[in-house]
């Protein structure tokens, strides 16, 4: 409780497309979420997620009075894989609701800043099986939290990108490249 996280809350708001063609646009790319559990509050469409396994975009409608909550990369890795964070990205809401602004809460729940990201293997029994059924998946970060979250902030920003290798690393643990 008396660590720095990195946790936060944010805002947004997307206001409808200008253009036709400027519906079929992300409004925020395909991406993971980088800590532990996002809570996502909106009335509008727009949310689209590819879960792991899939291969075509979903939308998610809103519930009122609900959240969606996204499942983030440190999560997947403290629980050894057994929860996986989701791709997804924000889309002009669907249908009649694409002539609306697009109001969205969010609170992204974040490690502490010195917590280093690894499965969580001598604390459950479950996750210590997970990690040894996936001997091909690397559990163990070697990173904190705040370098972790420092990368994937920096490698998002326009002028530090070098090549598919920065924007891959902007990205998250469950991206594919075909994934736009």
């Amino acid at each position: 409780m008396e660590e720095h996280s990195g946790s936060e809350a944010r805002c947004i708001r997307n206001p409808p497309p200008q253009v036709k063609e400027a519906a079929e646009n992300p409004a925020i790319g395909a991406h993971t979420d980088f800590g532990s559990l996002s809570f996502l509050h909106n009335r509008l469409g727009g949310l689209q997620v590819m879960p792991p396994g899939h291969d075509e975009w979903s939308f998610v409608r809103p519930i009122p009075g609900h959240a969606i909550c996204n499942v983030g990369d440190a999560l997947a890795l403290f629980s050894g894989g057994i929860l996986q964070s989701n791709i997804h990205r924000v889309v002009p809401p669907p249908g009649a609701q694409v002539e609306y602004e697009r109001w969205s809460l969010v609170f992204f729940t974040r490690p502490g800043n010195s917590g280093v990201l690894h499965a969580l293997v001598d604390s459950s029994p479950l996750i210590a099986e997970a990690v040894k059924k996936q001997p091909d998946r690397n559990f163990e970060t070697g990173s904190t939290a705040a370098a972790w979250f420092a990368r994937r902030i920096k490698n998002q920003r326009i002028n530090n990108r070098t090549g598919p290798e920065t924007w891959a690393a902007s990205r998250g643990t469950e991206h594919t490249p075909t994934v736009v």
